[in-house]
């Protein structure tokens, strides 16, 4: 009977490593998709005073 409860104990110790590992993996993969997306995205949107002056560098013409 002894060997019974030690063999459950260890299938209850791999599953529990099991899970964690899982779940370590599930953080990783959550932390390396909201890294790329920081990266992908601009940090700061462009301020009112530069969407101004890049509308104004557009509507001027060159003169020749």
């Amino acid at each position: 009977m002894k060997i019974t409860f030690q063999k459950r104990q260890k299938e209850m110790k791999r599953q529990e490593k099991q899970r964690a590992k899982a779940e370590r993996r599930e953080q990783k993969k959550f932390a390396r998709r909201a890294a790329k997306e920081a990266l992908s995205a601009p940090t700061t949107p462009p301020s009112d005073s530069e969407q101004q002056a890049q509308s104004q560098d557009k509507q001027r013409v060159p003169s020749e």
